[in-house]
């Protein structure tokens, strides 16, 4: 890959992963109901799905898996309900009192990992930075050893800004009525990408 070539690569991941969706939502709601520090196990969920989507696609496993309209319908509807249940519940518990959540890292970082996977805006952005930016007469794996760094680091970077963002929202709204509102809109968010989701058409069709 050429100077330029990354540099537009790096451009492009920026805006990839800075676009709000369902990723931002988590961190931000981690950030603000456990803090940042312990927070940051989601952001560590969310790399080792880019890890695994990134070598995926150089396999050329997210392709064919976009390919298969079968396949896609399935993991797009049972992604739906995941989210879609996630903003009810959400949207549900908004009202009640603040207090710090006894939720494990395990738990946290199942959670964010499966909302990383089944984000279809995922296999979409993978499957473009595969075909506008790896080059066909040159090793791929050669060209990960750019491509992988630089997508993490910017990711990182990205999410670790959401999660800071949400521990400030939370820390500034605990002398209110805690962020009921906030905590409302993140789930309806939430709802919203579910509905979103259901309804994808399959990345490269119409």
């Amino acid at each position: 890959m050429s100077f330029d070539g990354w540099v537009i690569f790096a451009l492009f991941w920026v805006v990839f992963v800075t676009t709000p969706g369902p990723n931002a939502v988590n961190c931000i709601t981690n950030g603000m109901t456990i803090g940042f520090r312990r927070s940051m196990v989601g952001v560590l969920a969310i790399l080792t799905q880019a890890t695994l989507f990134l070598i995926l696609s150089a396999l050329g496993i997210t392709a064919l898996i976009a390919a298969s309209p079968t396949a896609f319908s399935v993991a797009k509807l049972i992604g739906a309900g995941f989210l879609i249940y996630l903003g009810v519940r959400g949207w549900m518990r908004a009202g009640q009192m603040a207090q710090p959540t006894e939720q494990s890292g395990k738990s946290v970082y199942l959670r964010a990992l499966a909302i990383a996977t089944i984000n279809p805006k995922s296999v979409a952005g993978y499957l473009a930075a595969f075909s506008q930016f790896v080059q066909p007469n040159v090793p791929v794996w050669d060209q990960m050893g750019v491509i992988i760094p630089t997508a993490l680091i910017i990711t990182a970077f990205s999410y670790t800004a959401f999660t800071a963002l949400g521990a400030g929202i939370g820390q500034a709204a605990l002398g209110a009525v805690y962020n009921i509102w906030v905590r409302r809109i993140m789930a309806t968010c939430f709802i919203i990408y579910g509905v979103l989701l259901g309804t994808a058409a399959t990345p490269g069709r119409a």
